[in-house]
């Protein structure tokens, strides 16, 4: 089945003269695939590079506006893909598009390059900036009834939906996908950063938060485990949001004074990879962290939603230090919302001291049989 992808619209409605899509994601979730279909759908005559072709670079090594537009005088739209590989590429995009008339730019990238931190200044007022994920729920709502994916929840909460896992049939062609996904591609786009050697040190730590999903961490305590300081440790957590493996979630506090600040939990973008870095793939029925894999999925889908929608919601979690706490907390529009992410009761009250300090804060127990709505 083809996956049509929320993000396509998007970027069709902002392929604008002179203005650049910038696309970070993961390698394997589908950014060439997507751009591939969006040229495939315009009669724009297209100039397609790959960053990391060296004639590709080289063709874009002389920085010069004569150069920029003789090479591309007469199309209308340049797609470069894993366009971090070309050096300077932001001040590169900016020549173009300041000097090429009527040029439309997409350029996609591994997340583990930070593109969007490398465009972004030369491009203020110039990008568009989209991140894509695996494979949203939402895009899969045309190809299933409700009973099918009731069916299908629990193979998500343990492959995750990267878009090539939904070519395969059995559990052991999932589980190889995964685990040659995390070792050939994530991790080694991590090593690809400058100072990071230590690919051990790195698998190490995902293994540590990966049996603390969802639970605060403390940087000291992953130092003296893993050998190394907490600033190593600090370092390698902030590649891995960069490149959409780990999202950090920081505590939120407004009124009360025993509120924990502080304190981060950290949450994986996919399920799959999650367990395929604890090489864990039992079904649920035999496993002891499906409240964790049930938290971790809502989350991640959550966060797909919110971004595809452009919404720009602030998220926490909520707890003091006598242990009241709550799972999820967004603050949009000055308007605080509380979740409570519940696999099997489905019942679970406002701590006390939560709807004393916040009581215009709405609360909602988040479980199976509501959890479409709050992810669609």
């Amino acid at each position: 089945m083809e996956i049509n992808r929320l993000l396509y619209q998007q970027v069709i409605d902002h392929l604008k003269p002179n203005k650049v899509n910038v696309i970070t994601g993961t390698r394997r979730v589908g950014k060439t695939f997507l751009v591939q279909k969006i040229i495939a759908n315009t009669h724009y005559r297209v100039f397609v590079l790959e960053g990391e072709d060296i004639d590709a670079q080289n063709l874009l090594s002389p920085a010069s506006i004569a150069n920029y537009k003789r090479i591309f005088s007469g199309y209308d739209l340049i797609v470069i893909d894993e366009a971090q590989a070309i050096p300077d590429i932001g001040k590169r995009l900016k020549l173009i598009v300041d000097h090429v008339q009527g040029i439309r730019i997409i350029a996609t990238g591994s997340s583990a390059f930070d593109l969007a931190q490398q465009t972004g200044e030369p491009l203020t007022g110039r990008a568009y900036f989209h991140n894509l994920y695996p494979i949203a729920q939402q895009e899969l709502l045309p190809f299933e009834n409700a009973l099918e994916t009731r069916q299908h929840l629990e193979d998500r909460l343990i492959y995750g939906s990267y878009p090539e896992l939904f070519q395969f049939e059995t559990s052991r062609e999932k589980e190889s996908y995964l685990k040659d996904l995390v070792n050939s591609y994530l991790l080694k786009d991590i090593l690809a950063f400058e100072g990071i050697r230590n690919a051990e040190k790195v698998k190490d730590l995902l293994r540590l938060i990966a049996y603390q999903a969802g639970k605060e961490v403390s940087l000291q305590e992953l130092g003296v485990a893993l050998h190394l300081s907490k600033n190593t440790v600090e370092k390698y957590l902030d590649l891995l949001s960069k490149v959409f493996i780990l999202r950090r979630l920081g505590g939120f506090s407004k009124n009360l004074r025993k509120e924990v600040t502080k304190s981060t939990r950290w949450y994986f973008y996919d399920n799959g990879v999650r367990n395929a870095i604890i090489n864990d793939f039992k079904p649920l029925s035999l496993r002891t962290d499906v409240g964790e894999l049930w938290e971790n999925y809502v989350i991640s889908e959550r966060v797909k939603t919110l971004t595809y929608a452009k919404r720009h919601v602030d998220c926490y979690f909520w707890r003091t230090y006598d242990q009241q706490e709550i799972d999820w907390l967004e603050m949009e529009n000055g308007q605080l919302s509380a979740y409570e992410f519940k696999w099997k009761e489905d019942r679970a009250k406002v701590p006390v001291a939560f709807a004393n300090a916040y009581p215009e804060a709405s609360f909602q127990v988040i479980n199976r049989d509501n959890y479409l709505d709050f992810i669609s």
